[in-house]
């Protein structure tokens, strides 16, 4: 039962890294490379489609991680996965306070009604978020030696 529970949280993790890495590195440069309003509006529905399903994800890995590293107490890699589940609570504190709130505004966005300085919170929101990918992918390698 513990090496499924290591598997599904390497996995779900992993798969979270590949998510947050693709927006960080290829989704948003072609959004930004858009004409006219369109890297906005896709930016605000993104906003809207992703922060409906990273808060359970990001909760999610963190639960798991935790309930290994109680599980498997133990066993060798335990101090990996501890310290990856407290890179997740980092990464989860960093979304909640820097970069929820630079979505919540963006995602109500138009182009009608989105602020003067919309470029500058969405590249705000971008620095924080290469920070957060850098965090993930660090609790990431760090649940993948743990499974060894």
């Amino acid at each position: 039962m513990l090496d499924a529970l290591k598997v599904v949280t390497t996995v779900v993790v992993g798969v979270m890294v590949g998510v947050e890495f693709s927006v960080a590195f290829i989704i948003n440069r072609i959004l930004n490379a858009l004409p006219d309003d369109s890297g906005q509006l896709g930016r605000a529905h993104g906003g809207r489609m992703l922060g409906a399903v990273m808060p359970f994800w990001y909760i999610g890995s963190l639960v798991l991680a935790a309930v290994w590293a109680i599980a498997g107490w133990h066993h060798s890699g335990t101090g990996l996965v501890v310290t990856a589940a407290g890179l997740l609570i980092v990464s989860v504190i960093m979304s909640i306070l820097l970069l929820v709130p630079i979505n919540n505004r963006g995602k109500t966005w138009t182009p009608e009604n989105r602020p003067a300085d919309w470029k500058e919170q969405m590249n705000r929101w971008d620095r924080f978020h290469y920070v957060r990918v850098a965090v993930i992918i660090a609790a990431f390698t760090l649940l993948a030696a743990a499974l060894t």
